[in-house]
């Protein structure tokens, strides 16, 4: 057997066309213990096999896999049998995690207006408690207008009934309607009943997302349907709130989106003694949803500017902004929100990731007071969520994040910043292979031309195949033993999210890994590139 396979002892029932995938790119590997950077295989002889990890739990592991620090808190934790089950009780644990993820929100935000924590297990039930609570906020507001546009509607009956107020031929005209003169509380009546009729419309819309072409959200039901990558929205369409996806760096895309999809609601009052018909704003947008560095989608940071034109356009709108942080956060890209650097600020974010410390699957939806229902707490809810494990993990994740006066965060510059010089060597080196690279601090990505006419049969294959990145991921592995794969939504491009304790051995053995990949991609030598 070779020593890249693992022997199953049963049928491979879970997800065996996935495994299928990634043994044909001779990634479907066992690993058998993990430590810092590296993940270890077992050879035929029993021996370990160190592989570098540059994937790094698709960002979970910042602090690297198994930080002893974390591991000894997690033994503590076990050995006092810490309760995991003790929902409907107080968790104080839970609310000093939050105060402290507030603590150092508002220090980087320079704000002091508090931020209320809903905890979950994992990204996307992050992003669908958000999309929730969103959801749930809109429908208050909506209430509280229905609730406005009825009161000015007995008002205006009552200035009718009275004779302060007649309702003239032209406000009937306008909604196509006609009236027996001399009859104003007739005329009302009609007048009522179709604004009622348009209103009840307006109301029976769908909310509606706005998110950004290339990002990636989760999987989930609703989340999915905020992921910009059709494969994964299109089987799912029928199930969840549909979005509409904005082209980065376009504002007037946000404008002529805006126009198309706004309403209002219509409210009857009072002007100069005649009946009027006022428009209300109705908030048909939920929420935008915004990775400050794009994970999924092929590593691409947002721009400053952008991300300013978004928070004024949301702020004209009364739409919330969702900064979703699940990879970017957590101080991976030298700062401890990826979208502070950038002068954006979340009415919601989702974390999630690095903040288990690569042991406890915990993941928060914070946000701010301003939007906050209180209601939400008991329509939502998570089983395994806010419990003293994860908690206590999280915590000691922040104290080590914020020690030293925050060395993790300068760590990941550094680190990322040299790693990042390394990368563009290469790509100076081999600028036929290489479109660009991309990215801020330990988040960063390689994007390689497109090869779907490539003289070689075997890479020309893989291009037009969609198997491109898992090839060249392959290739790494079993040549180098360095692990990484492509982005979901952009195949040509690799992802490289290690811990802090990233190495200038760890960053050489890279680049040898990568200036193999790309001869081999310039001389077209693909049998070999594929052999596995």
């Amino acid at each position: 057997m070779d020593h890249n396979t693992s022997a199953a002892d049963g049928p491979e029932l879970a997800e065996p066309y996935l495994r299928e995938v990634l043994a044909g790119a001779g990634l479907a590997v066992e690993y058998v213990r993990a430590e810092g950077n590296t993940l270890y295989q077992r050879a035929d002889d029993g021996s370990e096999i160190a592989v570098v990890d540059f994937a790094g739990g698709y960002g979970s592991v910042l602090l690297g896999h198994h930080h002893p620090e974390i591991v000894a808190r997690a033994q503590e934790l076990l050995a006092e049998g810490t309760p995991v089950h003790a929902q409907f009780s107080r968790h104080p644990y839970a609310n000093r995690l939050a105060a402290e993820l507030n603590r150092i929100i508002h220090r980087e935000l320079d704000t002091t207006e508090p931020y209320f924590a809903i905890f979950g297990n994992s990204g996307a039930e992050a992003v669908e408690a958000a999309v929730k609570h969103a959801e749930l906020d809109r429908g208050m507001r909506i209430r509280a207008l229905l609730d406005e546009c009825a009161e000015a509607g007995r008002s205006t009956r009552a200035a009718v009934a009275s004779g302060a107020a007649i309702v003239a031929e032209p406000v009937l005209t306008l909604f196509g309607l006609t009236a027996a003169e001399g009859d104003p509380a007739a005329a009302l009546s009609l007048l009522e009943a179709e604004l009622d009729r348009r209103n009840a419309e307006q109301t029976a819309r769908p909310p509606l997302f706005l998110a950004l072409e290339g990002g990636f959200h989760g999987k989930l039901a609703a989340s999915v349907q905020l992921t910009h990558n059709e494969g994964y929205r299109a089987p799912f369409k029928s199930l969840a709130a549909q979005a509409r996806f904005v082209p980065h760096n376009q504002p007037d895309a946000l404008k002529e989106i805006h126009a198309e999809e706004r309403g209002d609601l219509l409210e009857l009052g009072v002007a100069d003694g005649h009946v009027v018909v006022r428009e209300r704003g109705f908030p048909v947008f939920c929420a935008f949803l915004v990775e400050p560095l794009q994970g999924e989608g092929g590593i691409r940071v947002l721009s400053e500017e952008f991300a300013r034109e978004i928070q004024e356009f949301c702020a004209a709108i009364g739409c919330p902004v969702v900064i979703d942080e699940i990879q970017s956060g957590m101080g991976r890209t030298g700062t401890f929100l990826a979208s502070s650097a950038l002068g954006l600020r979340g009415d919601y974010y989702t974390l999630a990731k690095t903040l288990g410390g690569g042991i406890a699957k915990t993941s928060v939806m914070l946000v701010r007071e301003a939007y906050y229902r209180k209601e939400f707490e008991i329509v939502h809810s998570s089983t395994f969520a806010k419990d003293s494990f994860s908690c206590h993990i999280a915590l000691k994740v922040l104290e080590l994040l914020e020690a030293d006066g925050g060395l993790a965060y300068r760590r990941a510059a550094e680190r990322g910043a040299a790693l990042r010089t390394m990368l563009g060597r290469v790509q100076a080196d081999f600028p036929m292979v290489i479109e660009e690279v991309r990215g801020r601090g330990l988040m960063l990505g390689v994007e390689f031309r497109d090869q779907s006419d490539s003289p070689s049969p075997a890479i020309q294959g893989a291009a037009r195949g969609g198997m491109f990145g898992y090839v060249l991921a392959g290739h790494l592995l079993r040549g180098h033993r360095v692990r990484t794969f492509p982005t979901a939504s952009a195949l040509n491009t690799l992802r490289f999210e290690p811990s802090i304790g990233l190495t200038d051995a760890e960053i050489a053995q890279l680049e040898a890994a990568l200036r193999d990949v790309c001869t081999l991609l310039r001389d077209g030598k693909g049998d070999v590139l594929l052999a596995v």
